[in-house]
């Protein structure tokens, strides 16, 4: 007799449910303050489960940006380059300085600071929002806006990067002019063939 495998069956309801607690957890707490305890209790699902699926707070973190990643990502479409990666920036600026979203995107941060799988997802993450971002980039290729042989990720990397570098090393607000400065200085090295 055939088995097969139920398309969202138990195992998919407790995956979502952990996931759901582990980022409530992440914005009430910080990455500080996830346990696997408080995941268990919020999610309703057992602590020992927990800990066999996900092996620790690292695994909720990593499991949580792995799903994340394939989420999509509301890319702007103002017609120019230049609207479209200032509201990229200002997607990213705005993601950490909502109240519920942003210390879930600090608590990601923070984790891969301290911990190599974080890290790596966080990474993946990354990657793949920077994929979905350059269509931006592509589509100013395809109107002319911009030499063809830009990167596409690398000027998304570049436009994203003061947000990070404010946030998370100067420990610095990010205006919404520092946010489409930083996009504008990435499409000037994108015009000039840097990128």
């Amino acid at each position: 007799m055939e088995t097969s495998k139920r398309p969202g069956g138990r195992s998919a309801r407790v995956r979502d449910a952990v996931r759901q607690a582990t980022l409530a957890e992440l914005s009430e707490r910080g990455y500080q303050g996830l346990t696997v305890e408080n995941v268990a209790e919020r999610s309703g699902v057992h602590k020992t489960t927990v800990y066999r699926r996900w092996g620790g707070i690292e695994g909720l973190i990593s499991d949580a940006l792995e799903l994340a990643s394939h989420e999509p990502w509301p890319i702007p479409d103002t017609g120019s380059i230049e609207g479209d990666l200032r509201g990229v920036v200002q997607l990213v600026r705005s993601g950490f300085a909502d109240p519920e979203l942003g210390p879930v995107s600090s608590a990601f941060v923070a984790a891969a600071v301290q911990d190599a799988a974080a890290a790596r997802a966080l990474h993946d993450f990354f990657a793949a929002r920077h994929e979905q971002s350059a269509e931006v980039v592509r589509r100013a290729v395809a109107r002319g806006e911009l030499p063809d042989v830009v990167d596409p990720s690398e000027v998304i990397r570049v436009a994203v990067a003061p947000v990070y570098y404010r946030l998370f090393v100067a420990h610095e607000p990010v205006t919404e002019r520092d946010a489409d400065r930083a996009a504008d200085a990435a499409l000037a090295a994108a015009r000039a063939g840097v990128l």
